[in-house]
């Protein structure tokens, strides 16, 4: 009699943790099959976006002061510069010769929505199977919340969210936020983009 008991809990300790791995199973696919709330993307992509440039901020170099002196051993140019090679920091903003052009569009060069435009507007663009995603990528190769792109301090960066294929720019997979220019190329599952 005990013995059949015996049995008789192990089958049923077996079958309900046959279930529970079953339900986990189900709920890890629910979020790439069905997508998150969009609050808690949102939320999530905020918190996301935050971390991953605290870091640039502190490995930046420190400003240099307007009255430091100028280093020693700095030879000078004894022939000007012309006036077309010549910019004001001020005026644009950026340190001379680290100008980039802007960006004004991305534009799908392959894929199924080839020849499609998106205006580049300043603020982030999220890329991936959801419907509430800013690029809508509809193929087996692209997660659900699959990348995003960032306007940082006026350069566009490009963010895989930990998606199962990865996001590779100019052929080679991005690990973390890396810069986007023109003539460099964005694939994601099948389809191909590049800033313009």
């Amino acid at each position: 009699m005990s013995g059949e008991l015996t049995m008789l809990v192990i089958r049923l300790v077996f079958l309900a943790m046959m279930w529970i791995f079953v339900f986990s199973i189900i709920y890890a696919l629910r979020s790439d099959l069905f997508g998150s709330r969009s609050k808690d993307y949102q939320k999530a992509m905020e918190q996301s976006r935050q971390q991953t440039f605290a870091a640039a901020k502190q490995d930046a170099p420190a400003p240099v002061s307007a009255n430091a002196a100028p280093p020693a051993a700095a030879p000078q140019s004894a022939a000007p510069q012309p006036a077309s090679q010549q910019s004001s920091p001020q005026s644009s903003g950026n340190p001379v010769g680290n100008q980039a052009p802007q960006l004004q569009k991305l534009v799908i060069t392959s894929g199924p929505k080839r020849g499609h435009e998106l205006e580049l507007r300043g603020e982030p663009i999220s890329i991936g199977r959801a419907r509430d995603a800013d690029l809508v990528i509809q193929d087996d190769y692209t997660s659900t919340r699959h990348a995003r792109l960032l306007n940082w301090n006026g350069q566009w960066m490009v963010q895989d969210l930990d998606s199962t294929n990865g996001t590779y720019v100019n052929g080679e997979r991005v690990s973390q936020p890396t810069a986007l220019g023109p003539g460099k190329s964005v694939r994601i599952g099948t389809t191909t983009f590049e800033l313009q």
